[in-house]
């Protein structure tokens, strides 16, 4: 047999609140938000191949998975769900996007030690095909109970995701499951088809303000004006104590997305703040590089650390926030000094296991 050609991935548009199944047509169906990468999974009968939401194949990364599943799916199908990664031990897990990043890797050789030392989970949420037999026009509430019909009850890796249509269920799952490392609730209307590449679901998911020192902006690719602004925290960990004791102040991410206009406006708001050498020149600072960006010109332009703004955000990974940040406004009122992690929210532990059972 051949595997099918793939469908792009079903998007969700982001909401605030977890919304009311009265106001749409045919209710909603609830599940976690899994923090990992998009996979649809195509089974042949025979071998499995891991399509990604983007161009890049995720078949050749994942070889535990790919030869687990083959192994345990009993017939041909095709699997819309979520790859990831779980650490810890059990009753303590959860789950880790840096983990899971660092499984893509050109070396087959680190491929293969990667996936002995940190094998990765597939959590399924929809089923697409089964047996030749195309579900994607058949509404959602359908595909759920085809998919718990076929794989609820086969074993790891594979992970059918929790549902509810208890909507103060999927509020306390908010809350919850952030602690096992996951990144919100979907909700998904009953009654629709499998829409490829629209955004027809509703994704909630955390969001948190913080105050944060800008440490210099990176030029927009144009040329001109700022692309995004670098912010820290400081670290009070190794501080003595006192006022006048010393902390790091440490990168924890940027922020993006400015209109043509206010790139060049923070231009000038910063240029005071901007450090020079002596010949009059901005100071560069370089950034962090990782395999993404290896090539990729990390330089910014160095500031005095004295301006604080307020910033959205989701969630931290490590000592960074996992994703770019969004301006909220400015600070005047705050010192530098005073932005420390300590005023982060952090979530409450919980057991990954919980979750996938």
């Amino acid at each position: 047999m051949t595997h099918p050609q793939l469908p792009s991935p079903m998007l969700a548009k982001a909401v605030d609140t977890v919304p009311d199944p009265s106001r749409v047509d045919g209710g909603l169906s609830y599940e976690p938000k899994w923090d990992g990468f998009r996979g649809i999974v195509s089974f042949d009968g025979e071998t499995v191949e891991i399509g990604s939401r983007g161009s890049k194949p995720l078949t050749r990364y994942f070889p535990e998975l790919t030869t687990a599943l083959a192994e345990l799916l009993p017939a041909p199908c095709v699997l819309d769900g979520e790859v990831v990664v779980a650490i810890g031990e059990p009753g303590a897990q959860r789950l880790d996007w840096e983990a899971l990043s660092q499984r893509i890797h050109p070396a087959a050789s680190r491929v293969a030690k990667l996936a002995a030392e940190t094998p990765a989970l597939f959590v399924a949420f929809d089923l697409l095909s089964l047996i030749g037999d195309e579900l994607l026009d058949r509404p959602f509430g359908e595909r759920r109970a085809a998919l718990e019909g076929f794989a609820s009850d086969l074993p790891a890796p594979l992970h059918v995701t929790r549902t509810t249509r208890d909507v103060d269920m999927a509020r306390r799952w908010l809350d919850e499951f952030e602690g096992a490392g996951l990144d919100g609730v979907v909700a998904k209307p009953l009654a629709a088809s499998y829409a490829p590449g629209k955004r027809t679901l509703f994704k909630i998911k955390h969001h948190r303000t913080a105050d944060v020192v800008v440490l210099g902006y990176r030029v927009h690719k144009s040329g001109s004006g700022v692309g995004s602004l670098l912010v820290g925290l400081y670290d009070e960990t190794d501080a003595g104590d006192g006022e006048g004791a010393s902390a790091r102040l440490l990168g924890v991410g940027g922020i993006s997305a400015f209109s043509d206009k206010r790139r060049q406006e923070l231009v000038d708001e910063l240029a005071p703040l901007v450090e020079r050498d002596e010949s009059g020149d901005a100071v560069l600072g370089e950034g962090e590089r990782n395999r993404f960006s290896s090539s990729k010109d990390t330089s910014f332009v160095r500031v005095r650390p004295e301006r604080v703004v307020e910033v959205r955000y989701d969630q931290m990974e490590g000592a960074r926030f996992r994703h770019t940040v969004q301006f909220e406004r400015w600070r005047p009122d705050r010192g530098p000094r005073s932005c420390t992690f300590e005023q982060l929210d952090l979530p409450t532990a919980y057991d990954l296991g919980d979750v996938l059972v």
